[in-house]
């Protein structure tokens, strides 16, 4: 009896995933969810309790899936590096799952983040750690973890959302985030004919123009913050 209903409970989840993700930004009606099972509602209601503790359980798969991306990647040794690349596979995740991602961080409640969320922060916090044990931060390493983690999540939304991607803005808003939390500037980084300055002032006007950007109002003071610092030229 315990077995089968962890199959009907898991059989829900893969089917509310499997709809999530088909209709990016669109309400996935519990019915819909319940007819792919063959199942009725109270069905649901017994396993996830309401719509939020479904929702809930998708925003934890959808971490599972994207910690399970990160695990698979080689630390190359060097954790500036790490954070790097760490950036780069968030974007890339945020783009090929725009659904999920828009659960995981695009679903803003004042007060409230998702408990899942808490395990690929705690990963990058290692990472500015390890750093700032070397003496390769100008910042606290939790600051520095937040900073990477708000121009991070900016820039995927803000991709995620564009007409057309453009990795050049990610890249640049990248190295630039990194510089400002070690005070030194990325190897075969210009001083400032980068393009930093202008990919910063691009995505701060973006980030103005945008009055419903799903981030929370203290991650888009830290977001436009930075943007404005990195946009000023020397």
């Amino acid at each position: 009896m315990e077995a089968r209903n962890q199959n009907t409970r898991q059989a829900l989840l893969d089917a509310a995933a499997e709809l999530v993700a088909g209709a990016p930004g669109q309400d996935v009606p519990l019915r819909a969810i319940c007819d792919r099972v063959g199942v009725q509602l109270p069905t649901l209601y017994h396993h996830f309790g309401s719509k939020s503790g479904l929702l809930e359980a998708v925003i934890e798969h959808g971490f599972d899936r994207y910690v399970g991306l990160k695990r698979a990647q080689e630390s190359t040794g060097d954790p500036i590096e790490d954070v790097r690349q760490g950036w780069d596979a968030h974007v890339r995740f945020g783009l090929d799952n725009p659904a999920f991602y828009a659960l995981m961080y695009g679903q803003v409640i004042p007060g409230y983040r998702p408990a899942a969320q808490a395990r690929p922060t705690a990963a990058l916090r290692e990472l500015t750690t390890r750093a700032a044990r070397e003496g390769r931060l100008v910042v606290d390493p939790v600051q520095a973890a937040d900073h990477v983690l708000a121009a991070n999540v900016g820039v995927t939304l803000h991709l995620i959302t564009a007409d057309a991607p453009d990795p050049a803005l990610s890249a640049a808003v990248r190295e630039a985030t990194i510089a400002a939390v070690t005070g030194t500037r990325a190897a075969g980084t210009a001083p400032r004919d980068d393009g930093t300055p202008a990919a910063a002032a691009t995505l701060l006007r973006a980030l103005a123009a945008d009055a419903a950007l799903p981030l929370g109002e203290p991650e888009q003071a830290l977001l436009r913050k930075w943007l404005a610092t990195l946009a000023r030229t020397d």
